[in-house]
C-alpha cells in the first residue's frame, strides 16, 4: 500500500497542485499590469490614495494650519515604537488685571477661574526609524487627527531628517495647499480710447 501511494497517488495530488497553480497564472496572465515601472510611467492618483506612508497630522477644515490634535497622549500611549512625543501646551500666564480678579475672587470666597491652556500640542515629534507603520496611533485618535502619508517622493539621507517636526510639517502643506493655487485678480478692463 506504501508503494502504491508513493507511486500512484502522490504523483497524482503533485500534477493536481501543478494545475491549480497554472489556473491562478492563467487567469492573470490574461489582465493588464498593475506594475508601474516606475521612472517610466506616472503613478496615478488611485495608486497613490492606498499607499501608507509615514504618519501626518490633519489640520482643521476651517483653519488647515493648526491641527485637529486635543493633545490627549492617545496616540503616544499605544504606540507600541514609542515614535510619538506630544508636549502640551502651558497655560497662559494671568495678566494683571485677571490676578487682580483672581485674587477678588478669592477673597470673596468665589470659585477662582484660573486661564486653561489651549488644547494644540506646543510641540509633536514624529521618529520615523523606530515607527513600524502598524497604524495603532492612528486608530487610538479620538479627533481622528492622525492619517499615513501618502507621499511616496519623500526622501532622507540622514538619520536626522527622519526626526520630523509635524506641526511645522502641516503648517508647511497647508501653505503649500494655499499658496498653490492662487485666486486669479480680475481687473477692470481698460476703457477704449476714441480715434480723433
Amino acid at each position: 500500500m506504501g508503494r502504491f501511494r508513493k507511486h500512484v497517488i502522490q504523483p497524482i495530488l503533485d500534477c493536481w497542485s501543478l494545475i491549480v497553480g497554472l489556473k491562478i497564472t492563467g487567469k492573470y496572465f490574461c489582465k493588464p499590469l498593475i506594475t508601474v515601472h516606475y521612472p517610466r510611467q506616472t503613478i496615478d492618483s488611485e495608486n497613490l490614495s492606498t499607499y501608507g506612508g509615514h504618519v501626518e497630522l490633519i489640520g482643521k477644515p476651517k483653519d488647515p494650519a493648526t491641527p485637529k490634535c486635543i493633545s490627549c497622549m492617545m496616540c503616544v500611549t499605544n504606540c507600541p515604537s514609542n515614535c510619538l512625543k506630544v508636549v502640551k501646551q502651558k497655560a497662559p500666564k494671568p495678566t494683571p488685571e485677571q490676578e487682580a480678579a483672581m485674587k477678588a475672587a478669592e477673597e470673596a470666597g468665589e470659585k477662582v477661574v484660573k486661564p486653561k491652556a489651549p488644547k494644540n500640542p506646543a510641540k509633536f515629534m514624529y521618529d520615523y526609524t523606530k515607527c513600524s507603520l502598524c497604524g495603532t496611533c492612528i486608530d487610538n485618535c479620538p479627533p481622528k487627527s492622525l492619517r499615513f502619508s501618502n507621499n511616496i517622493y519623500w526622501v532622507a539621507t540622514s538619520r536626522e531628517e527622519m526626526n520630523i517636526d509635524l506641526l511645522a510639517r502641516l503648517k508647511e502643506q497647508a501653505t503649500e495647499v494655499s499658496g498653490a493655487a492662487p485666486t486669479p485678480k480680475v481687473e477692470a478692463p481698460a476703457p477704449a480710447e476714441k480715434e480723433a
